[in-house]
C-alpha cells in the first residue's frame, strides 16, 4: 500500500501573449473590427469582452490538465461535461502487476495527519482494501470484478480538456468555499496557475 498527495499537472501549458492574440482575432470577427489590432489591443479587447459578459470568443482556446487525486474527486470533475477526459480504468488495470509496483496507491486523506488516530482508522480501512482486492484476484475474479471493493481514496489519473470558457467556469464552482475540500485542494492552486499563465481571463476567478 502505497499513499500519495494529490497533484496536477498542466501539460500544454500556453503563451499568454500569444493565447490574447488568438482570442482578439476571434472576439473581433463578431464586431468586423480586425482593423483595430495592434500593440497591446488584445488585452484590452478580451477584458473588455469578459467585462461585458461575452465569453464564447474564449472557448476557442482549450489547455489540457493531468490530474492525480482519489476516485472520489474524479467523480465531481467529470460531472462538468463541457470537456474531454481521459482516465485510468480500474476495470483494465491489474493493480497486482509489478508496474503498479504491486500495490494499490491512495490518496493522503487531507481530514487527518499522518499518526493521528483518525488517519490510522482510515489506513486500516484502506488495507483492509487492498488485502480484499487481492484476495480477489488470487481466486480468480478479473480486474473488473475485483475492482468493486476499492474505495473512493484509490488513486487516479486523469487527463482533462476544457476551453478557457468552461475553465472559467469550473474554477468559479470548484473554488468556492463550498466547493469540497478535497476539491478546493487541487482546484484552488491550479487556479492560481492560470492567472500566471493567462491573467486576463482569470484575474477576477
Amino acid at each position: 500500500m502505497r499513499v500519495i498527495s494529490p497533484s496536477f499537472e498542466i501539460i500544454n501549458p500556453p503563451d499568454g501573449q500569444e493565447v490574447l492574440r488568438h482570442l482578439e482575432l476571434c472576439g473581433r470577427v463578431c464586431y468586423k473590427s480586425e482593423g483595430g489590432i495592434g500593440e497591446g489591443s488584445a488585452e484590452r479587447l478580451v477584458r473588455h469582452m469578459l467585462s461585458r459578459g461575452h465569453e464564447s470568443p474564449i472557448e476557442h482556446f482549450s489547455v489540457s490538465v493531468r490530474i492525480i487525486s482519489d476516485r472520489g474527486v474524479s467523480h465531481e470533475w467529470v460531472r462538468h461535461r463541457i470537456a474531454s477526459y481521459s482516465q485510468e480504468s480500474t476495470r483494465y488495470c491489474n493493480y497486482s502487476q509489478a508496474k503498479f509496483g504491486n500495490e494499490l496507491t491512495f490518496i493522503k486523506p487531507y481530514f487527518a495527519d499522518e499518526g493521528a488516530p483518525l488517519y490510522e482508522a482510515w489506513a486500516d480501512a484502506m488495507r483492509e482494501a487492498e488485502k480484499a482486492y487481492f484476495d480477489m484476484l488470487n481466486k480468480g475474479a478479473k480486474p473488473e470484478d475485483a475492482r468493486s471493493v476499492l474505495p473512493n481514496s484509490l488513486k487516479t489519473e486523469f487527463i482533462c480538456t476544457m476551453n478557457l470558457r468552461e475553465w472559467r467556469h469550473f474554477f468559479a464552482l470548484r473554488c468556492a468555499e463550498a466547493a469540497h475540500p478535497a476539491m478546493r485542494e487541487i482546484s484552488i492552486p491550479l487556479r492560481e496557475e492560470f492567472r500566471k499563465l493567462i491573467p486576463v481571463v482569470f484575474e477576477e476567478e
